[in-house]
C-alpha cells in the first residue's frame, strides 16, 4: 500500500477486507467486502435501472454491475451476476468484471488522506474485526441496504458500514462515499476555476495569480474530501441489526 496505488494481488487478501476496482480507468470504482474463498458481497444497482442523477454519473454506475456474460460461456460460480439487485454475492472475477483489484485502506492519518489525489481509496476511520464485518456483510445480503443511489447510499457506502457499523443519516445530502464526496468537491473546483478564468482579463495578470488561484482552489477540494470523510463527520449513527436488538 501506498500514496500512489492501494493496488493488491488476490494471494494478500483476507477475509473481511474492503475490496475495490476501477471502471471506466478511473473515473469509477466498484467497492465490495471480500468473504472467504474468492466471494465477494456487494451492493449492485439492477440492470436498466436509472440512478436518477440524470447525468453522465448514470453511465458510470451501469459499469458498477458486473460484466454479462456470453450466454454458451456462464460463470460456473455466479451464473449471471449482472442479473443481480441490490447487495449480492458474486466470485471475485465476476466482481473484478476484467480490472485490477484494489485494498481500501482504514485508519490513516489526514496527511495521508489528503496526500491522496482520488476519493474512494481510504478513510480516517478505523475498522471493526473482520468477524463483525463478514456479519454484516451476510445480514445485509439477506435483508437488503435500501435503495441504490450514486450520491447518498452506493456500494463504497455500503462497504463502509459494513466494515465500521457507521451509516451517514439518511436526512443529509451526501452519502459517506469518499468518490461521492470528490465528485462534488470537483464540481466546486471547476466553477472556481472557471469564474477565476473568466476574471483574469490580462494574460498577464492572469500568470501573475493563476499558481496561488490553483493553489486555493485546490485546497478547498481537499477540504470538502476531508469533511465528507465517515471518520470526521458527525451526522453518523451506529447502524443495530435487527438480530441484536
Amino acid at each position: 500500500m501506498g500514496v500512489l496505488t492501494n493496488k493488491i494481488e488476490r494471494e494478500n487478501l483476507k477475509p473481511g477486507d474492503h475490496i475495490y476496482s476501477y471502471r471506466f480507468a478511473y473515473a469509477y470504482s466498484h467497492h465490495g467486502i471480500y468473504v472467504d474463498a474468492g466471494n465477494v458481497i456487494h451492493f449492485t444497482r439492477g440492470e436498466g435501472q436509472e440512478t436518477g442523477t440524470g447525468t453522465v454519473l448514470d453511465r458510470f454506475i451501469g459499469s458498477s454491475l458486473p460484466q454479462r456474460r456470453p450466454l454458451d460461456d456462464p460463470c460456473p460460480i455466479c451464473d449471471d451476476p449482472s442479473k443481480g439487485d441490490g447487495v449480492i454475492s458474486s466470485c471475485i472475477d465476476c466482481f473484478l468484471s476484467g480490472g485490477d483489484l484494489y485494498l481500501y485502506e482504514y485508519d490513516v492519518t489526514r496527511k495521508y488522506f489528503l496526500a491522496k489525489p482520488l476519493g474512494g481509496t481510504c478513510t480516517l476511520a478505523s475498522s471493526e474485526s473482520p468477524e463483525q464485518v463478514i456479519h454484516r456483510a451476510f445480514y445485509f445480503l439477506r435483508k437488503g441496504f435500501g435503495v441504490y443511489d450514486v450520491i447518498k447510499n452506493n456500494c463504497e457506502d455500503f462497504a463502509l458500514c459494513c466494515k465500521t457499523g457507521l451509516q451517514v443519516i439518511p436526512t443529509v445530502s451526501v452519502g459517506q462515499s469518499g468518490q461521492a464526496a470528490s465528485f462534488q468537491a470537483a464540481g466546486g473546483v471547476i466553477l472556481s476555476s472557471s469564474l477565476m478564468f473568466l476574471a483574469r482579463s490580462s494574460p498577464l495578470g492572469f500568470l501573475a495569480t493563476n499558481v496561488s488561484g490553483l493553489a486555493g482552489i485546490y485546497g478547498k477540494y481537499c477540504v470538502n474530501r476531508l469533511v465528507n470523510d465517515i471518520g470526521v463527520r458527525r451526522d453518523v449513527r451506529r447502524v443495530v441489526l435487527e438480530e441484536e436488538t
